[in-house]
């Protein structure tokens, strides 16, 4: 242990905390003295909450579709088909079984898609 291995110490906070700071941004407090202090800004996950949200919306949308287009009894018998099959199939099936939300997305789309 050196002589100098608490300043090792605080140089390596200050460096790490400027890298923080270059990667995430920076926020600027006042302190009770009226010093003003950058501190990291917190990194939060970037997840595109807003895309994911779209994904599956989009998804009900399209078993709904798929539901009202072959009619209830044949989605349930070509579900049933895929439960049968491999395992991507079966997670397929899983994926695509009527749930009350298709069921009632269905219901409100059939008057529009019905032939």
């Amino acid at each position: 242990m050196s002589i100098d291995s608490g300043f090792e110490k605080r140089v390596g906070r200050v460096v790490r905390d400027h890298d923080r700071m270059r990667r995430n941004g920076v926020v600027h407090r006042v302190g009770k003295d009226g010093l003003i202090r950058a501190r990291p800004r917190v990194a939060r996950p970037r997840v595109p909450l807003r895309g994911i949200l779209i994904v599956v919306l989009l998804g009900f949308a399209f078993k709904s579709v798929l539901w009202v287009h072959i009619g209830a009894a044949g989605y349930a018998e070509r579900v049933d088909d895929l439960r049968d099959g491999t395992p991507v199939e079966r997670a397929g099936a899983w994926l695509m079984q009527p749930d009350g939300v298709t069921v009632w997305i269905g219901s409100e789309l059939r008057p529009y898609l019905r032939r």
